[in-house]
């Protein structure tokens, strides 16, 4: 086992790719494990293969087989597990598949860092498990209410993950990002799909339920809480919120990418877009204090600096794609 060896699982996808980048910028051999594809394409990775080789292995396969997981871990002291589905419309279409890559996957990376006895995993959790919030701002204590098939898949990962932890002295941490943004976003969420209907010629932007909030936390930022928790040791067996403590609504973040894009463009609720009203999640705010007492991170990026930075990144790489549909 090699003490600055990483694997981080969804290497090539949004966070996964930033998280990649800076460990290896820091000093890391990391292996990037992502979904095989019959391309070798390594997408948001694909241009760091061409500099970065020497401390970074690039492997293919799929988190849902446990052969191709036990592969990849080997030699590894650390995990980041990211490899997930994520977007919640498609939950609703095909909850099994959620099952199959949030649980499963999650299971697979437990017990081969069991076998393996790999000293720390982190493994990523989503705010969207504590579902509409009881109270303000959310803290770890509260109650955990899914609302989705997704959310439910990965509150079933976290539970899964403690269990390891109590059962088998796994070394798991868990984090528990709120909503995060930046550049190389899928343009199914939502600050994406905000942004390219407003540098598009879209003289309407489309949206589904503009009341919900949320606390958008910079992709930058949240990199650096999941270094910083690698490096702490006060969290094992632990979960800790990253977020802002700052909440908006749906409909003012249009208007304020609306203004910082300086665009005139009117807003227009489109049926097909909201989600079912009880799975649809009214409010969310992170209570940061627990990460701040522990490891003393705090988010450095404002909203209006980072999204003016996701605007600009989105230009750079115009996509034609106006987000008409659901799935």
């Amino acid at each position: 086992m090699t003490k600055n060896k990483i694997l981080v699982t969804g290497a090539a996808g949004f966070i996964g790719s930033h998280l990649t980048e800076k460990l290896l910028n820091q000093g890391y051999h990391v292996v990037a494990f992502d979904r095989y594809n019959s391309n070798n394409d390594f997408f948001w990775l694909n241009e760091l293969r061409k500099t970065k080789k020497n401390n970074c292995r690039f492997l293919l396969g799929d988190i849902r087989d446990f052969d191709s997981v036990l592969f990849a871990m080997r030699g590894c002291s650390t995990v980041f597990h990211l490899a997930a589905l994520i977007g919640i419309p498609y939950s609703y279409y095909s909850p099994q598949a959620y099952i199959k890559t949030n649980l499963e996957g999650t299971y697979n990376i437990l017990e081969a860092s069991r076998q393996t006895k790999c000293k720390n995993i982190i493994i990523t959790s989503t705010s969207e498990v504590y579902g509409s919030a009881q109270y303000l701002p959310i803290d770890e204590e509260h109650p955990i209410n899914s609302q989705s098939p997704y959310a439910a898949s990965k509150a079933a990962a976290d539970q899964l993950a403690f269990s390891y932890f109590k059962s088998f002295n796994t070394p798991v941490k868990i984090i528990r990002p709120f909503n995060v943004y930046g550049p190389r976003q899928s343009e199914r969420a939502i600050i994406p799909t905000i942004i390219n209907q407003v540098i598009n010629k879209n003289k309407i932007i489309s949206l589904g339920n503009l009341d919900p909030c949320r606390d958008f936390n910079y992709v930058e930022d949240t990199v650096d809480a999941f270094i910083k928790i690698m490096k702490s040791k006060k969290i094992f067996g632990d979960v800790v919120n990253v977020g802002t403590n700052k909440k908006i609504s749906i409909k003012t973040l249009c208007n304020e990418i609306l203004k910082l894009s300086k665009y005139k463009k009117s807003i227009k609720v489109n049926s097909l877009r909201k989600r079912p009203k009880l799975s649809e999640v009214s409010r969310l705010q992170c209570d940061n204090r627990k990460i701040k007492r522990l490891i003393n991170w705090k988010p450095k990026t404002e909203l209006s600096d980072g999204l003016k930075k996701t605007i600009e990144w989105f230009k750079k790489n115009k996509s034609s794609n106006n987000n008409q549909y659901i799935i």
